[in-house]
């Protein structure tokens, strides 16, 4: 099975927005109920009976087990009587609404952190159809249940062989957006190593070091709208919480956000298909990730967004072809690509790769793409290739900015 995630501008009329707003705020209150009833039943598994707490203490009655899904799936059934407001929304949307609370709580226990929060007024985005026994899509418009025909921007049409399986309503700062999930009984074999390699290294300094010398600019999404973004959200502390003005604040800072979000994207698909383009390997590092986002440069290294351009070169690896694998980071900085010399631990601001033993010098970003290029080679069992001559004593650094090798991106200026 193969599945593609398309995404389309969506025009609700009036009543239909209102209505989708509802779905929104009542997904977002039996959210926040199945949350509050697991949250009370964990607490009062807590502590010892000898050992109660003297504030207050969560009395739930011993016999009475989890409230896992199904129980909760059965117990909303039950409040639709209760709560004639919970009949307007479709069933199974507000079912999905208790399938992403129980996901949330099995990521937590695979991971070991990240307990589930409770959702704000306006902190809820989205609601999911998970099947559909026709096509919902007609021509320029899409039909969900109990809501209605709405025109749809179909700005690239849904490929041959495809049926749409999920439809995920999505409310963004620029609109209403309709995700179809869509589903292929076809079967697409894993890419085979191919082709000329290359090694990527990400870094601060400069966003990417290829193998071949290209150095790739960072641009600086978020701090260079920072101030902006400091501003609104100043306007935002002086206005009564509530008021008109204070909501027309609150639009243009998830605007804001919106925009960098966008800007950032294209930035990393504009370098993910430019970096696929003369190659059949692409090898890159295994980063903690968890790691990059501590410390006094957790800032810079979340605005580069490190673990979403790898996402997105992997997936674009595989849509063109192109094998792409991860390697073992340790140490790429401190070997030298021509002969495999430790040349020791380098400090930040050293940016020049110089081997004692070779002589081979470049710079340091460079050097560790070659170390992560001959890891994947090594890894997939073909021969290891050597840096060329052209970076040995003598021979100046190839070096180049973004909009050199793959033209100047979306400006990052805003309003």
């Amino acid at each position: 099975m193969l599945n593609l995630t398309y995404s389309y501008r969506i025009y609700p009329g009036l009543d239909q927005e209102a209505q989708m707003l509802d779905w929104l705020e009542q997904c977002r209150r039996v959210y926040n109920y199945a949350l509050a009833e697991r949250k009370d039943w964990m607490n009062s598994r807590k502590c010892p009976v000898n050992a109660c707490s003297i504030r207050h203490e969560y009395i739930i009655p011993v016999d009475v087990s989890y409230p896992d899904y199904y129980k909760q799936q059965n117990a909303l059934t039950k409040a639709k009587d209760v709560i004639p407001e919970l009949k307007a929304v479709h069933s199974q949307v507000l079912q999905d609404a208790l399938k992403r609370l129980d996901k949330s709580f099995k990521f937590m226990q695979s991971r070991g952190f990240g307990f589930p929060r409770f959702k704000k007024f306006g902190q809820y985005h989205s609601f999911v159809f998970p099947q559909f026994k026709s096509n919902p899509i007609n021509g320029f418009n899409v039909k969900l249940p109990k809501i209605g025909v709405m025109p749809t921007r179909m700005h690239r049409p849904i490929p041959e062989g495809f049926e749409v399986k999920q439809v995920r309503v999505v409310l963004k700062s620029s609109g209403w957006y309709a995700q179809l999930i869509l589903q292929a009984d076809v079967f697409v074999p894993d890419v085979m190593p191919h082709g000329e390699p290359m090694g990527i290294d990400l870094g601060l300094e400069k966003f990417l070091a290829v193998s071949n010398g290209e150095l790739v600019k960072r641009p600086r999404f978020f701090v260079d709208l920072q101030s902006k973004l400091r501003w609104l959200q100043r306007k935002l502390r002086n206005k009564k919480k509530g008021s008109a003005n204070y909501r027309k604040v609150q639009a243009k800072i998830r605007a804001l956000h919106e925009h960098i979000y966008n800007v950032r994207r294209e930035f990393h698909f504009l370098t993910a298909h430019k970096l696929c383009d003369t190659v059949g390997m692409v090898f890159a590092e295994d980063l903690n990730l968890k790691m990059t986002s501590r410390g006094m440069l957790a800032k810079h290294c979340l605005d580069a967004a490190w673990g979403s351009f790898l996402e997105i070169l992997k997936w674009v690896c595989w849509k063109r072809g192109v094998y792409f694998a991860k390697v073992d980071p340790n140490g790429t900085s401190q070997t030298c690509p021509q002969c495999g010399a430790h040349t020791g631990k380098k400090e930040l601001r050293e940016r020049v790769h110089h081997c004692h033993e070779c002589g081979y010098t470049t710079d340091r970003d460079v050097a560790a793409a070659q170390v992560v290029m001959q890891r994947g080679l090594i890894a997939v069992g073909q021969t290891v290739i050597l840096p060329v001559e052209e970076g040995c004593p003598g021979t100046p650094m190839k070096q180049e900015t973004s909009r050199a090798i793959l033209g100047s991106p979306r400006s990052t200026r805003f309003g």
